[in-house]
């Protein structure tokens, strides 16, 4: 699953230094996530790290993009450079 930000976002800046995959980014008016490199930080960290970190709880899982442990575990070793495209 990747995940997405919510229009309840404050842009407080705290979820993107958090993210190991350089997957959220600046969009128009509030911090966006790119849900090709979004992992949930499955390969860093036991849980993704911008919802342990945001304040106004405004993330969650993208309705659109949802991928299993497995699958982001994949995504993460191609991001990685452990696996071949």
């Amino acid at each position: 699953m990747a995940l997405t930000i919510t229009e309840e976002c404050i842009n407080c800046d705290v979820c993107e230094p958090q993210c190991p995959n350089t997957a959220i980014y600046m969009g128009e008016e509030i911090y966006e996530i790119n849900p090709s490199l979004c992992t949930e930080c499955v390969g860093h960290f036991d849980e993704p790290q911008c919802i342990v970190f945001c304040p106004v709880e405004c993330i969650e899982v993208h309705p659109e993009h949802q991928e299993s442990q497995e699958t982001l575990l994949k995504k993460f070793q191609k991001l990685a450079g452990l696996t071949e495209a």
